[in-house]
């Protein structure tokens, strides 16, 4: 009986996701712990830290992109400057609301923040079409320059 109860609750987890989800949210909160699909359940929570975190890279990259860009790409600055600055202060409202949420994964973002300048500095290459090497390896701020309203390169 427990394996056919396992294998009901895991063909509604393939079948129907948001059925799941509120048939999942109902034994919860009536204390059906035995029949909460356990397995599932545990892989969604985990997957929901992956996904703020995976969030949290790709919004930091994209504000170093428009950071990087709005500095280096003099062609384009006076005809773009108000897009990217709106693009910057969006993006960083974004990670601010975020951390309000979830403030540990400030030190995610931490511990990510150089991968995230090597991608935010290529995006920039490919976005502006002006070689690599015209951004600095090195990040032109640190993490909480960065992520400060006030500041701009």
């Amino acid at each position: 009986m427990v394996a056919q109860l396992i294998k009901n609750q895991t063909n509604l987890y393939d079948a129907d996701y948001n059925l799941w989800i509120l048939e999942t949210i109902k034994k919860l909160e009536n204390r059906d712990f035995n029949s909460v699909d356990w397995e599932n359940l545990i892989e969604e929570v985990l997957d929901l830290s992956r996904r703020d975190k995976r969030k949290l890279e790709s919004l930091l990259m994209r504000l170093i992109e428009h950071l990087l860009i709005l500095n280096y790409w003099d062609f384009e600055r006076e005809r773009n400057r108000g897009h990217w600055e709106r693009e910057i202060f969006n993006f960083r409202k974004q990670i601010n609301r975020l951390l309000i949420d979830s403030p540990s994964l400030k030190n995610h973002l931490r511990d990510q923040f150089d991968l995230c300048y090597e991608d935010g500095r290529k995006i920039a290459s490919k976005h502006s079409q002006l070689p690599l090497n015209t951004f600095p390896e090195n990040s032109i701020a640190s993490l909480e320059q960065i992520l400060d309203e006030n500041w701009l390169p």
